[in-house]
């Protein structure tokens, strides 16, 4: 099911991110970056199989200053945000089941 991520932008960080109910994994990624491009159909496979998380995608090239305010340094960071707060940082690319276990405690 492809289009299952949602993209966020420095305009819609806080509503959509910030403010959700749900747990929300966010990779900062970027069109040049290849491990960015290998990670992508697993965060879509994710979104897709779970509905207890939302996965969305952040273009770091597009939006300086959310990835500026969170520290981003390196891509693909995934930041996952429970209650407006960051709790789990995922840097690099992994295969989709690493990236399932270290989302096990938002996972059903």
């Amino acid at each position: 099911m492809a289009g299952a991520t949602v993209t966020v932008t420095d305009d819609n960080f806080d509503e959509v991110v910030l403010k959700n109910e749900k747990p929300v994994l966010v990779e900062f990624w970027a069109v040049w970056c290849g491990p960015c491009r290998q990670v992508a159909p697993s965060l879509e496979a994710i979104a897709a199989e779970h509905d207890e998380i939302v996965v969305a995608k952040l273009n770091t090239d597009e939006n300086p200053a959310t990835t500026a305010k969170y520290g981003v340094m390196s891509i693909p960071t995934m930041n996952v945000y429970k209650g407006g707060e960051v709790v789990k940082t995922i840097v690099g690319a992994k295969p989709k089941a690493a990236i399932e276990r270290d989302l096990a405690d938002f996972l059903a």
